[in-house]
């Protein structure tokens, strides 16, 4: 049995560089940040903005998403490969949205 260093265990699962924890004042702003983002999806879900009210649910929830995504599951700490594939499988999933709301525009 031999003896590693935090850093070289992180260096075996795939970690560049080891970080600092986040601090809990840092994870409070990130939340009230969060809970602002979900009063204003609450008060723009009220104003009738016609084909609007999509883009601005789609866009508030996106913004939560990566809030959520970079910090809470410290995706901004990992390497670019990770990243990508994050970035990849958000793509593949707005196209999918997006062919789902081009068929619903075509049937009516």
């Amino acid at each position: 049995m031999h003896d590693t260093t935090t850093a070289a265990r992180g260096a075996e699962h795939g970690a560049d560089r080891p970080h600092e924890p986040l601090s809990y004042r840092f994870l409070l702003l990130v939340w009230l940040g969060l809970m602002c983002l979900t009063a204003t999806t609450v008060a723009v879900s009220r104003i009738e903005l016609g084909a609007l009210n999509i883009v601005a649910a789609l866009g508030l929830a996106g913004a939560k998403a990566s809030l959520v995504i970079f910090f809470f599951m410290h995706l901004k700490y990992e390497n670019w490969i990770i990243k990508g594939m994050v970035f990849m499988a958000f793509v593949v999933l707005a196209i999918a949205i997006g062919l789902t709301f081009v068929d619903v525009g075509y049937r009516y």
